[in-house]
């Protein structure tokens, strides 16, 4: 794992998680008011779809730049996620338990946070963008949970 990744890794692990959920602290996105607003708008279609499309559109800037560490998606993916997986559980466990949250809540967490880490991994070949947008709001104490409008142009939404 990278130092970057390491380092991100520890600036989420010192941040205290879900802490602002609800606080409308921001005109910069759309904030949310329940738990149930925020689960049906990050089990979306749409959400999904962009989440998809974010991570689709890095990989093919990373082919486009260097095919070479392109093949090692998968690679990396494999060496993070005994370190990814239950870094999130152990994140979101209280709120789970506390909201009684379904599994698509704890699932779209831990690819946001595999999106970071692999934002993180090849930021020496493309920048960091969606997925790093999406660290921030979780260190700021909210949850990343849709999008209003066509991207890049809308709002992000977030609980």
């Amino acid at each position: 794992m990278h130092q970057r990744t390491i380092a991100t890794l520890a600036e989420l692990e010192a941040a205290a998680w879900f802490s602002k959920v609800g606080v409308k602290d921001t005109e910069a996105v759309i904030v949310l008011s329940s738990w149930p607003e925020a689960i049906t708008h990050c089990d979306s279609v749409g959400w999904k779809n962009l989440c998809l499309e974010a991570v689709n559109q890095y990989r093919q800037r990373l082919l486009e730049r260097s095919r070479e560490r392109f093949i090692k998606w998968n690679d990396i993916v494999t060496d993070l996620r005994p370190t990814v997986e239950p870094f999130v559980h152990r994140k979101v466990q209280a709120v789970v338990q506390e909201n009684l949250l379904p599994p698509i809540f704890e699932k779209m967490v831990r690819g946001d946070i595999f999106g970071v880490c692999l934002e993180a991994e090849y930021a020496d070949v493309y920048p960091p963008g969606f997925y790093a947008s999406h660290a921030y709001w979780y260190v700021k104490g909210h949850f990343p949970c849709g999008y209003e409008g066509l991207f890049p142009n809308g709002k992000l939404i977030v609980y």
